[in-house]
């Protein structure tokens, strides 16, 4: 089985102008451009690679607002987002996600989605560039929780009544409260006037290691009882 990893940030009932998300997003790839060469060149989607590979996208804000307020990018109050980048077809990257809404019941959310194999897999697939991942998550959307993790891990732990849950690289803002001791293993990290980056092991993180699996459960029980991993509530309050 080949793990697939993903990180997303995730927020509540923060309704936002298309120029706002515009600015959110431009900082996110900016602070992705460092961390992997493939990160600096981004494009639309399109019905082929080769007419993908033509659309590639200027990611200030200006250009990104108008892509973000065209008529196919917009939902009701929210603007949606889909980039690419990637030297082959067979090792993409992807962001993609939702920015502006002021619903209670619809999650604000960027997601970052590496390819599962092949030497940017290698590159980033790391705890330093995860972690970094999630931190620039948490700099350019001011999300309330983040995450890097895998998606088979998620399916194993994340519950149907909850939408946060302990990761590889897990993010709690600040307003959340006081992150609880942790194993002397996990490395936690103060974002300043932002939250708390906390990253289980500086090994890649695999649902096929028991280890992993019962030090992610340790943790999520820590944060559970802190009251730290409730349902997102809507900004502000």
């Amino acid at each position: 089985m080949t793990e697939t990893y993903y990180a997303g940030c995730y927020w509540l009932a923060r309704p936002e102008p298309v120029e706002d998300c515009a600015r959110h997003l431009e900082a996110f790839l900016r602070e992705l451009g460092p961390l992997e060469p493939s990160w600096n060149r981004w494009h639309e989607a399109a019905d082929s690679y080769e007419e993908a590979r033509k659309l590639q996208v200027q990611t200030d804000a200006p250009t990104l607002t108008k892509l973000l307020g065209r008529k196919s990018n917009r939902s009701l109050d929210s603007s949606n987002f889909w980039l690419w980048a990637g030297e082959n077809e067979d090792e993409t990257s992807a962001v993609n996600g939702f920015c502006g809404s002021s619903s209670p019941h619809v999650n604000s959310v960027c997601v970052l989605e590496p390819p599962a194999r092949g030497p940017v897999a290698e590159r980033v697939l790391t705890a330093p560039v995860m972690a970094r991942v999630v931190r620039a998550m948490a700099l350019a959307w001011k999300p309330e929780f983040a995450l890097a993790t895998s998606e088979q891990h998620r399916d194993l732990v994340a519950a149907p009544s909850s939408d946060t849950y302990v990761g590889w690289v897990t993010y709690l803002a600040d307003f959340r409260g006081p992150v609880p001791p942790l194993p002397s293993s996990v490395q936690v990290e103060h974002v300043p006037d932002r939250g708390t980056l906390i990253t289980l092991t500086q090994e890649k993180f695999s649902v096929s290691n028991p280890a992993h699996v019962a030090l992610a459960a340790d943790v999520q029980a820590r944060l559970q009882a802190a009251g730290l991993l409730t349902p997102l509530r809507p900004w502000g309050t």
